[in-house]
């Protein structure tokens, strides 16, 4: 029996909808293909990127072991300002390796690969800090100062041993991610060698040896002393002198240095005179004193007593000075 107008229109129009439907769906299916392919891209171009950024950092690292090891090594063979220097230079690059964790900690990667590097690095740039302090302080060395920004680990060498293990374990987690990206493994040099000696091929060390010397380089005195015998300050009729005190520390090793200054007078109306000044010089620097001005007068003959303490004198400069003041009468020049 022949269809309806009815029933034709019907028809015409679910299949019109069933075309449309279908259509709507290949789009979105088109769309969701593209969609995820592009993700993959996306992702595959982030692994990629990261693993360049990591395996320069690594390798920055480990050629950092390989010369941190090579100066626990032979450092020994140094003088005690070279080995400073080089432990100076080797600790000023440990900022660097802080900023490039951090900008490897965006964006997300899986298996949180990005967190685990900029963690571990973190962690093993305050385990080099604290190596490099205990070594300063064995060795008596200026630098690198021993600061830490938490509380120190009772164990730096064995921590960067452990996150170099730990990360050798970690580095294949992008393995069988888009890019099928290769994380270079950590060396383990210098962490094995301070684990196994500590300091003490270093402070065994003769040419690192803490050696202490300071002398007194130079006394200025105004007025002027007029001419006389060695060891005799012969000063016009004055009311006061003035003095300058110079001071040298002859060695590598920050040294604490005393000066004391006593004019004990054997005639006259004036009290014997003391000065203490207490000062913390550098490695291989210099000091100069300027006392507080002391009190004289004509005709005075005293006792003039320059002192310094803290350490042994060296071999061409004193610890001590002693002088004869003798004053001109008054009406003398």
């Amino acid at each position: 029996m022949a269809r309806t107008r009815a029933q034709r229109r019907r028809h015409s129009f679910f299949l019109t909808i069933a075309l449309v439907v279908t259509l709507v769906v290949l789009v979105f299916a088109r769309d969701i293909a593209r969609s995820a392919h592009s993700a993959i891209t996306n992702q595959r171009s982030e692994n990629r990127s990261f693993a360049g950024l990591a395996n320069t950092l690594i390798t920055q690292e480990n050629n950092f072991d390989l010369r941190t090891a090579r100066l626990l090594q032979s450092g020994g063979t140094l003088s005690r300002p070279i080995f400073d220097a080089r432990l100076d230079q080797l600790d000023q690059q440990l900022a660097y390796w802080s900023t490039s964790a951090d900008l490897l900690r965006r964006p997300s990667l899986a298996h949180d690969m990005n967190d685990k590097i900029a963690d571990m690095t973190d962690t093993r740039v305050g385990d080099y800090e604290e190596i490099f302090a205990k070594i300063a302080g064995a060795l008596s060395l200026p630098t690198p100062l021993p600061v830490f920004n938490g509380t120190p680990t009772p164990d730096p060498a064995r921590s960067l041993y452990d996150t170099a293990l730990s990360w050798n374990k970690e580095r294949f987690g992008l393995r069988h991610e888009p890019g099928t990206v290769r994380l270079d493994a950590l060396t383990l040099s210098s962490a094995k060698l301070f684990m196994t000696n500590g300091v003490t091929i270093l402070t065994s060390s003769p040419s690192l040896m803490v050696v202490r010397g300071i002398g007194i380089a130079a006394v200025s005195v105004v007025p002027a002393p007029l001419p006389a015998q060695h060891g005799v300050l012969l000063l016009p009729p004055v009311t006061k002198i003035k003095l300058g005190v110079s001071v040298v520390n002859a060695e590598f090793v920050e040294q604490r240095v005393t000066l004391e200054i006593t004019m004990s007078p054997s005639n006259g109306p004036l009290p014997a005179q003391r000065q203490t000044f207490h000062i913390k010089l550098a490695p291989l620097q210099s000091y100069a004193f300027v006392p507080r001005d002391i009190a004289v007068v004509p005709s005075e003959r005293a006792i003039l007593d320059i002192r310094i303490t803290g350490a042994q004198g060296t071999l061409n400069l004193s610890r001590s000075k002693r002088y004869r003041v003798e004053l001109s009468p008054a009406g003398h020049a």
